[in-house]
């Protein structure tokens, strides 16, 4: 079975690309950008069709998987006129600017008959995927208390484009950072159900390094908050483009549970995880260190499309974008008002119906 699948957006969307060319079962039919230098690039690389505008891709190349890899104002637009033409979509993180538009995607799928997967690539490595076993078979017990941070030292991506104008991205590292940490917690601690929000926000560093740059920044570099859940846990969260730390780049998620703690963490300031998981048995403590070669992980683009060739459920569906959007979506308004925010009842039922 040859499955079809296009991208819209070359940015991001290169590693969408790439990825779906190497699957054996994959046919990377088009691509789609508004830069004729990236069109270029792409059809000598990949020699598939390429088009400026993502509606006539939609329209002619029939493609079976889009994704959508755009800045976020696009999400939404995007994957619901791709499903409307009849694809399953793989949307780039976050789902889209708020929880509400999200919704509104993961209800025309459903309409549609048709799949809608986030990247929320973080689950998908193969550490993270030895913790989610682990967690799972009771390792850690109960889960109390957490904190998921990732923080850059000066790491602003695109200064002066769509990532630090408000309007396009929605925000800066929290919606672009910090779902991912938020997102692989979350995950791991089994979805609690949030009930409400404590945040601070800031951009004093990004404000100062765009004016000095002549740049326009309109986002924050900086967002702390404190989530508690129904089940009494909470979990602490950290996300930052230009910060006063050492390292240049710091990611790392802990949880505390009544058996045992975890760590899942960069290492070298780099893109390589390391997974730890530290036990008391029999008063004597123990750390497990879990040793690659790990299980084989997929990535996300090959899940998807594996998922869908095979007839099996997939992971980091539209609901958990909600789900993940509706806590940056808290987290936003707490700070912006400087004062907790009550997670609903009324959103969660909302979340559940897409």
């Amino acid at each position: 079975m040859s499955i079809r699948c296009a991208v819209i957006g070359l940015g991001m969307g290169r590693g969408h690309a790439k990825a779906y060319s190497e699957h054996k079962d994959c046919q990377l039919v088009a691509v789609a950008d508004v830069d004729p230098v990236r069109r270029e690039r792409a059809a000598k690389e990949w020699g598939c069709a390429t088009y400026a505008s993502a509606d006539e891709m939609l329209a002619t190349a029939k493609a079976d998987v889009v994704s959508v890899a755009t800045p976020n104002s696009l999400h939404r637009p995007l994957a619901i006129a791709a499903l409307k033409a009849g694809a399953h979509v793989l949307c780039e993180k976050p789902i889209a600017l708020t929880a509400a538009e999200g919704r509104e995607m993961v209800r025309v799928a459903r309409e549609a008959g048709k799949r809608l997967m986030i990247n929320l690539s973080y689950r998908f490595s193969g550490p993270s995927q030895v913790l989610k076993n682990l967690v799972d078979s009771g390792v850690l017990g109960t889960i109390y208390a957490g904190r998921t941070v990732w923080l850059r030292r000066r790491g602003i991506p695109g200064l002066g484009g769509w990532f630090t104008d408000k309007k396009l991205a929605g925000g800066g590292p929290l919606i672009d950072l910090g779902v991912h940490r938020l997102d692989l917690a979350l995950w791991l601690m089994g979805h609690p159900k949030p009930t409400w929000v404590m945040a601070g926000a800031w951009n004093h560093l990004g404000m100062r390094i765009g004016a000095r740059q002549g740049k326009s920044y309109t986002v924050e570099d900086l967002a702390m908050a404190m989530i508690r859940f129904e089940d009494g846990s909470m979990l602490e969260v950290e996300a930052g483009w230009a910060a006063n730390i050492k390292e240049n780049e710091l990611m790392e998620t802990r949880l505390l549970g009544t058996d045992g703690g975890l760590v899942q963490k960069n290492l070298g300031e780099g893109y390589d995880f390391q997974a730890e998981v530290f036990q008391d048995r029999n008063g004597t403590q123990l750390d497990l260190s879990p040793h690659p070669p790990f299980p084989e992980a997929k990535n996300a683009y090959h899940h998807f499309v594996e998922a869908i060739r095979d007839d099996k459920p997939h992971m980091a569906t539209g609901e958990d974008g909600v789900a993940v959007q509706e806590l940056l979506d808290a987290i936003y308004q707490s700070a912006a008002e400087g004062r907790p925010i009550e997670m609903t009842s009324e959103k969660t039922a909302a979340s559940a119906k897409g």
